[in-house]
């Protein structure tokens, strides 16, 4: 039996002229072993409506694929520890701003690209340009996640890289599902991207306004997976 979806503070947000209903959906701790497509009929099976669109967080699909990686088999370069020094730390988490997860980033972007994007972020902050860095450097490098005072165990001694080929995803679940529509989301407290969705008519701006506030909260709620229903016109 899958378990009860997670009652939001604020349930519904009103978007323009419409009203949309967030149901975010509480899952076991997902692990590398675990099936993705599989995990997710498991829990949504029940809930899921034809028109419905499915959110899905990068971080499950990166778990995985493989892409969570333990911080002792992390050894940060020089340089990844010097870059790390100048990254802005955020309550949304600790992003770059450790060695571990900048030195992922180098490997996951490559030096040439880290470089030019700090080079940019350096010029353009003292004329208050903020997000410069993860403009040039991507979403390999927006996506990683270390670990953070909140992060649920096992995860809390994992640096979790971006998922790999995200609209491939989205659309293997969709077909999963009934053709469902799906987006792979990065949301936190400060900011949201759409990374992956399985349909070229998902509105990706309407999503992540229909997500700003973060239903899935951002602690131990344990909800990588939530619906979004539009309920009214």
């Amino acid at each position: 039996m899958s378990e009860a979806p997670r009652k939001v503070k604020h349930p519904e947000v009103t978007i323009g002229s419409s009203t949309y209903l967030r149901i975010p959906i509480k899952t076991h701790v997902i692990m590398k072993e675990d099936h993705l497509i599989n995990t997710i009929k498991k829990y949504v099976s029940h809930d899921i409506m034809p028109d419905d669109l499915l959110f899905v967080t990068e971080k499950i699909v990166a778990i995985t694929q493989g892409r969570a990686i333990p911080l002792t088999d992390i050894k940060p370069r020089p340089l990844a520890v010097m870059l790390s020094r100048y990254v802005t730390k955020t309550p949304a988490g600790i992003g770059l701003g450790m060695p571990e997860t900048m030195e992922m980033a180098l490997r996951e972007c490559g030096i040439p690209r880290i470089l030019f994007a700090a080079a940019m972020s350096a010029v353009t902050k003292p004329f208050g340009k903020k997000g410069v860095f993860y403009t040039i450097a991507g979403y390999k490098a927006s996506s990683i996640d270390g670990p953070t005072p909140n992060t649920i165990p096992p995860y809390n001694q994992y640096v979790v890289l971006g998922p790999d080929r995200p609209d491939a995803v989205a659309s293997a679940i969709s077909d999963a599902l009934g053709d469902i529509k799906v987006a792979i989301v990065d949301i936190n407290d400060l900011s949201g991207a759409i990374l992956g969705v399985s349909h070229k008519s998902i509105d990706k701006d309407l999503v992540v306004k229909i997500l700003k506030d973060n239903p899935l909260g951002q602690d131990h709620e344990q909800t990588p997976l939530g619906i979004i229903r539009k309920v009214s016109h």
